[in-house]
């Protein structure tokens, strides 16, 4: 018993000495990549797009591709498949991806390095939410399916193929130098040489666990009978933020009587092929600060004159993966479970991409199949001429964009698909979009030309007023105005309504440069100051969180607009989180938000305070969830995959002979090791016999 538990003991011993030596190795080996973003697989009701690895990962030789005749190595003439191509982003194309796709055998990923703009690139389709908008088959079939106006004709669809091998994107940083390097010293070959061994090589792991399309894996899930059943994959959504200047009980859904109500509407996220990478600048970022900023103006002018219609400010999540935050609001009003109903709904302007002008106007789109209606016709008139007066001293014009053209991509569509609504999108384009990045990487504050001078800090870039945020500024006012006599609003405040630029070029640096800044820091609430970073938030949408809480884009949207529509109280912190105790407060009217403040100068403490605002967070998910209509098509039923884990890395590898070589030498070893081990444990009692010692002699 006492050299068993000894055996035990020293293997223990050597067990954990072993997983030391191991990690010890395994840094001398292996070079992680922590700046590192994967393209992920997304699932619908018909099939799954994206990108995955192998369960155990991928590993290739590096090949850094210098122009697309320079694929001729990885797909065919090189001697070392398979090649884990590395590309700039002026090579990521759908001609070398869909080559490299065909030749998957020999290709076993491919990273991105992300550089400077190429002059257009858009990875979405040329007709975006082309299936789940208004124009069908059944409501205009001539404007169906883009038909009339091609509205993304940049769009090359790479978002929407499918890879089966792993696609990850690298920051220029001092990573990518580290694996050009690598390349460089072991992998490229001169004058057609052969290579030499070691050669550098790329492991990548991204596999996903979602198959096929959304109802198999949500079936998936639901024939797991045990206590923690596997989840596959997760359905998208969030939170749309929306708020009304004269505020609605929160628990009294349905219909309003004698109630009319403008709805002034923006979406908030956006999407690229890399989907953490996605910025939306002109896409959503442009819309929704100019309605953020016209939501502000609107401010004090409603109070001392309120119109006779309410304004609803509507941001929509989810739009971008066939209008989720939409479809969710429209299907909400008419099953009695908003505030509205449709039929409280006067008209709507919705703004959309209106930073990247290519001349002195703006167009408004409305639908032609809706305004074949007498009544409806009357009435986007009245809107048009409503948002073109409002242009008075302004440097820009509001010009229709045509009769006979159906609408852009828009939120608008969503309403219309449930009832005949009055109805303007407001955007800088006529025809095909002005935005060459359509939700892409590159459709970010670059591409809104928003720069600063060198010599600023941070806090000064904060201050900076730059031209485009002027330009925005007069959008919103124009916006505000618009809004104000489409509520029936007096004519003689209208002038008095104009947006504050600084506060739009504020907002400009927060959602597109910094989010961690000091004007973001005092709007937000203490415990969500973690969503704030020194870069952007995350536009995309992401999945739908079993929790309450809202995501770091809705969270700050919503507390934006709080405390630009809402009132500064002298509550206590105690008294904002329980104001149901107090007279003249109430939390089915308003929303309370404690708010971190400013710091006065010469202290170190904040100024904290309560919030009121007519503001709330309404569920953005798509409805075929609900009614588990997993093939539904009328509802969105995008879900993304769960995965394990993600990780990059580069390592060399040795030649095939030596790693068989190693592996006989191995096998050799153990064979031999188990030999010795039988020998001496059959022997045992012979090679460790106790020796007797002779006896003494007695005298």
């Amino acid at each position: 018993m006492v050299l068993e538990s000894s055996k035990w003991l020293m293997f223990l011993v050597c067990w954990h000495f072993k997983n030391v030596s191991c990690n010890s190795v395994a840094q001398k080996i292996y070079v992680e990549l922590n700046n590192t973003v994967p393209c992920v697989r997304l699932l619908n009701a018909t099939h799954q797009i994206g990108c995955q690895s192998s369960i155990s990962g991928d590993t290739g030789v590096i090949h850094v591709l210098e122009s697309e005749a320079d694929l001729e190595w990885p797909l065919s003439k090189g001697p070392n498949p398979p090649y884990m191509v590395l590309l700039e982003s002026s090579l990521f194309t759908r001609s070398i991806m869909m080559k490299m796709k065909n030749a998957s055998s020999r290709v076993a990923g491919v990273v991105v390095v992300l550089k400077t703009s190429p002059p257009e690139f858009s990875p979405h389709t040329t007709c975006p939410n082309e299936n789940t908008g208004v124009y069908t088959d059944t409501y205009d079939h001539n404007l169906a399916h883009c038909n009339t106006t091609v509205w993304n004709p940049q769009g090359n669809g790479l978002s929407y193929e499918e890879f089966d091998f792993p696609v990850f994107s690298l920051k220029e940083d001092n990573e990518t130098e580290v694996i050009k390097q690598c390349y460089f010293d072991h992998n490229r070959a001169v004058n057609g040489s052969g290579l030499q061994y070691p050669l550098c090589a790329m492991q990548l792991f991204s596999h996903m666990y979602a198959v096929t399309d959304t109802a198999t894996c949500i079936r998936r899930k639901n024939i797991d009978f045990s206590s923690s059943p596997v989840i596959v994959c997760d359905p998208l959504g969030d939170y749309n933020v929306w708020a009304s200047i004269r505020p609605y009980n929160n628990t009294a859904f349905g219909h309003k009587e004698n109630e009319s109500v403008v709805i002034a509407a923006a979406r908030l996220d956006s999407r690229a092929f890399f989907l953490q990478d996605s910025t939306g600048a002109e896409g959503s970022i442009s819309g929704f600060v100019t309605l953020l900023a016209a939501a502000q103006a609107l401010r004090e002018v409603t109070q001392e004159a309120p119109p006779t219609r309410n304004i609803l400010f509507a941001f929509f999540q989810g739009e971008v993966f066939d209008y989720i935050g939409s479809s969710r609001m429209v299907y909400d009003m008419k099953n009695d479970k908003f505030v509205i109903d449709l039929d409280n709904v006067h008209s709507i302007l919705e703004i959309g991409q209106v930073a990247v002008r290519s001349g002195a106007n703006l167009f408004l789109h409305s639908d032609p199949v809706s305004r074949r209606n007498y009544t409806v016709n009357n009435e986007v008139t009245n809107l048009v001429n409503n948002l073109q007066s409002s242009t008075a001293g302004l440097n820009f014009s509001l010009v229709e964009a045509g009769f006979s053209q159906p609408l852009p991509p828009s939120s608008l569509q969503r309403f219309l698909r449930a009832r005949a609504i009055p109805g303007i999108v407001l955007a800088d384009h006529q025809t095909a979009f002005n935005n060459r990045y359509y939700e892409s990487f590159y459709d970010n504050a670059a591409h809104l030309n928003l720069t600063y001078p060198s010599n600023l800090s941070p806090e000064e870039q904060l201050e900076f007023v730059t031209d485009t945020a002027k330009s925005l500024t007069e959008v919103a006012t124009a916006v505000a105005r618009a809004l104000y006599k489409q509520a029936g609003g007096n004519d003689a405040q209208v002038n008095n309504i104009n947006a504050d630029p600084k506060m739009v070029t504020q907002m400009l640096y927060g959602f597109l440069v910094r989010s961690n800044n000091s004007w973001f820091q005092a709007v937000m609430a203490p415990e969500l100051k973690d969503f704030l970073q020194p870069n952007p938030p995350q536009y995309y949408v992401g999945v739908a969180r079993s929790s309450h809480q809202a995501k770091a884009l809705t969270s700050l949207v919503q507390y934006l607009l709080a405390n630009l529509t809402g009132t500064a109280t002298n509550l206590t912190q105690s008294q904002c989180q329980k104001p149901d105790e107090l007279p003249n407060e109430s939390t089915h009217m308003y929303s309370y938000l404690w708010v971190q403040g400013m710091v006065p100068p010469n202290s170190t403490q904040r100024e904290s305070f309560c919030v009121r605002a007519a503001v709330r967070l309404a569920k953005a998910e798509s409805p075929a969830f609900e009614l588990e209509d997993y093939a539904s098509k009328e509802y969105s039923t995008w879900t993304e995959s769960q995965w394990k884990f993600i990780k990059a890395r580069i390592f060399l590898v040795a030649s095939r002979d030596l790693e068989v070589l190693t592996l006989g030498v191995g096998v050799a070893v153990l064979f031999t090791s188990l030999l010795v081990t039988y020998f001496v444990s059959t022997k045992a009692d012979v090679l460790f016999s106790d020796v007797k010692e002779p006896a003494r002699a007695a005298y």
